[in-house]
């Protein structure tokens, strides 16, 4: 089913061309380097939109990925200078998920492009991962947190 959803996605409502575009500006922010965490999360999303219904973008803290903390504090600083473009951009993705709800068939495919907003809001320390992988994710935190609520 979920290569049903993602041949759907690619040819009648020209998805490779949403992954393409977010791919071009990934790649434009990383060489300018300044912006470089903003374009390698672009990068991940345009990863994510190539297939939605395989993957799904998870934080790196989610991941318990080990990073610089220069790194980390600097890419906190572009995020917070991002946000005003980040919210635009939201905005515009918005848009297109209600421009198809407005079909029946685009109802499926604004699914993956809801799931994208909070990305497209902030893609700093984004990854794609498989959606068994976020699923495992998310039931880890789950089980953490029925643990923390045991102790009480």
């Amino acid at each position: 089913m979920r290569m049903l959803g993602n041949i759907l996605w690619h040819f009648p409502f020209l998805g490779f061309m949403t992954a393409f575009l977010t791919f071009l500006l990934g790649s434009l922010l990383t060489i300018l380097i300044i912006p470089a965490p903003i374009g390698l999360g672009l990068i991940q999303l345009s990863k994510f939109l190539l297939a939605p219904y395989s993957y799904s973008m998870v934080s790196k803290d989610d991941l318990n990925i080990n990073q610089n903390p220069a790194w980390k504090t600097y890419s906190f600083i572009i995020m917070l200078l991002y946000l005003p473009i980040g919210i635009i951009a939201a905005v515009v993705s918005a848009m297109q998920v209600l421009g198809l709800f407005l079909t029946i068939i685009g109802i499926p495919m604004a699914i993956p492009l809801a799931k994208s907003l909070g990305t497209y809001l902030n893609p700093v320390g984004k990854v794609c991962v498989p959606v068994e992988t976020a699923e495992a994710i998310r039931l880890q935190k789950v089980y953490g947190q029925a643990q923390d609520f045991a102790k009480k």
